[in-house]
């Protein structure tokens, strides 16, 4: 009988023990794995919420480099297109500056064409009255004659 009324009473302890265990102990363990069970979806839930967040902001980022890229691009052409105008307008001004400073020298040529003529004229007056002086053998007056020497200027 020791043997039996061993047996049931290690039966009442343990059924009390687990009737314990599941009063007191095992509700916070659930507790506890159904909150770490939670912590932990809500965990993945946001690394895959983020990782679709990286993936939109990359697509985004990506977008906006081909966008900055295509501006650029256009600022360059632009520039270079600009670039070639201020050479094409500064050769222009160059062209016109030549022309001009051609222009004044033409005029400048002509005057001192003009002036030499006119030394020339007048040295030839000079030297054909001291001709006509040594072949008259006389003297003639100048301004007595100047008529005279003005028709030969225009003459000469």
């Amino acid at each position: 009988m020791n043997i039996n009324a061993t047996l049931i009473g290690q039966s009442i302890a343990f059924f009390l023990f687990v009737w314990f265990v599941m009063k007191y102990v095992w509700p916070p363990l659930i507790a506890a794995l159904d909150e770490r069970k939670a912590t932990i979806a809500d965990g993945l839930a946001a690394a895959e919420k983020g990782q679709h967040e990286q993936e939109l902001a990359e697509k985004a980022a990506e977008k906006h480099i081909k966008k900055a890229k295509l501006q650029a691009s256009e600022i360059v052409t632009q520039a270079q297109k600009r670039a070639s105008e201020i050479v094409e307008e500064a050769k222009e001004g160059a062209r016109e500056e030549v022309d001009g400073i051609k222009k004044t020298a033409a005029a400048e040529i002509d005057q001192e064409v003009n002036r030499a003529k006119e030394h020339l004229r007048q040295q030839i007056a000079s030297i054909t009255i001291a001709g006509a002086e040594k072949v008259l053998k006389r003297e003639i007056d100048e301004s007595a004659h100047s008529d005279i020497v003005d028709d030969l200027i225009t003459q000469i």
